[in-house]
């Protein structure tokens, strides 16, 4: 632990309920709103006029923490599936992507943090649905691809599925560099989708892939070695894009894709000119008494076991807590020793209640030097002022002119079809 004593980083804060667990209102009103009326994570393609008819319902009918999930999700259909008609029989492109768009936020809201019920199962494949038909409608368009798992293995899946832009410009004598997302614990690829038209207008193509246990990664969520293998096949199906400039393609893990992504760097470094792992985790976010106590601190809703589900341990929680150290920490499956890492930059706020920001400062003290920038007295990922350190980053570590403030007004969404 990186504080003296044997202690984390926010020791002090482990034992502090925040408010927002006491009830889906308390959650609304003092986290979730705010977000909702700007257009950003965990709202990405949202408004609060989609929304607030769902959360009246929601809040009338009394939901709180332990929540039954599948009455949870059945309030959001009616109304995303009324934005997916409306956008089914709209004349107007613009107009129908952003139909989608918005349907795509409701059911992904309703099947978050993980699509541990029937109905939330079922929001996630209507979700799926509508973002693909939103998102082949933009300016610059995404498509699904899949992506053959050559390199299967140990009850892994066989298909890897991700959505894929790749600039108009794009020629075999005229490559582009490559960003590949990794996604995080519940935010998938298709929200991920947000940061497309940024890259696009630098001319940078985009992968956006989900990490094993969430989406429709094949990886087999309890094996610590499937990434390496998904990845693996991963670059063989990029290796053979003749429009990407090889020697220009980078990574970028959003909070539990950056664990995958630190993995990456010791994993894949030939493949790599760099990678991000932003709000990140590599041993100590598995610690019992870490996961004890995060079911109640920043995350919106049941942090650790989500991770219990992820991570393919179904609600087993307190074998998860015995097992999860021992059996995915980098430091202790040696990943973090490992000679030859990648240029890896570690981002992240100081006082994260999602993962200790003490595992940063131990990804520091082993292997090859990497290069970090905490940003003080903010949560999880360090936001918003993460975001432009980390574009500045990239922008560099890729040789191209970006516009960080032009870059980032792309993300937060607007509605235009309101009426």
């Amino acid at each position: 632990m990186a504080s003296p004593g044997g202690k984390y980083f926010i020791q002090d804060k482990l034992a502090q309920p925040a408010e927002h667990h006491a009830s889906f209102e308390a959650l609304w009103e003092t986290k979730w709103k705010p977000l909702c009326d700007k257009g950003i994570y965990p709202f990405m393609y949202g408004t609060t006029e989609d929304f607030e008819p769902v959360v009246n319902k929601i809040i009338a009918a009394g939901l709180k923490p332990p929540y039954d999930w599948d009455e949870y999700a059945s309030h959001f259909f009616i109304q995303a599936h009324g934005l997916v008609v409306q956008a089914a029989n709209s004349q107007d492109k613009k107009r129908a992507s952003e139909l989608f768009m918005r349907a795509s936020a409701l059911y992904r809201i309703a099947r978050f943090p993980a699509p541990r019920s029937e109905k939330q199962q079922i929001a996630w494949i209507r979700g799926k649905e509508a973002a693909l038909e939103g998102l082949k409608l933009q300016k610059y368009p995404m498509v699904e691809v899949e992506i053959p798992h050559i390199h299967a293995a140990n009850g892994d899946g066989e298909v890897l599925r991700a959505y894929y832009h790749l600039p108009a410009h794009a020629f075999p004598d005229h490559q582009v560099p490559l960003l590949i997302i990794f996604t995080g614990l519940d935010g998938y690829r298709t929200e991920l989708a947000v940061w497309k038209d940024g890259w696009a207008g630098l001319g940078v193509a985009l992968l956006i892939i989900e990490i094993p246990g969430t989406g429709d990664n094949p990886g087999a969520p309890s094996d610590p070695e499937s990434p390496d293998r998904v990845w693996s096949s991963m670059f063989d199906w990029t290796g053979q894009q003749q429009c990407i400039d090889q020697s220009r393609v980078v990574n970028w893990g959003f909070s539990t894709g950056g664990y995958y992504s630190i993995r990456l760097a010791h994993t894949h470094a030939d493949k790599l000119k760099g990678v991000v792992a932003l709000g990140g985790g590599c041993h100590h976010m598995f610690d019992p008494e870490w996961l004890d106590a995060v079911d109640s601190l920043e995350y919106p809703f049941d942090l650790a076991h989500t991770l219990c589900y992820k991570f393919g341990y179904g609600t087993d929680f307190e074998r998860f807590k015995k097992e999860a150290r021992d059996r995915f920490s980098l430091l202790s499956n040696g990943i973090l020793d490992r000679p030859g890492c990648a240029r890896l930059l570690l981002v992240n706020g100081t006082e994260d209640e999602v993962f200790p920001i003490d595992d940063y400062y131990l990804c520091l003290q082993h292997g090859d030097p990497k290069e970090a920038r905490f940003v003080g007295g903010t949560k999880h990922m360090g936001e918003p002022a993460s975001f432009a350190i980390i574009l500045q980053w990239l922008f560099k570590l890729l040789e191209i002119p970006g516009d960080v403030k032009k870059f980032l007004s792309t993300i937060p969404f607007k509605a235009q079809y309101l009426r």
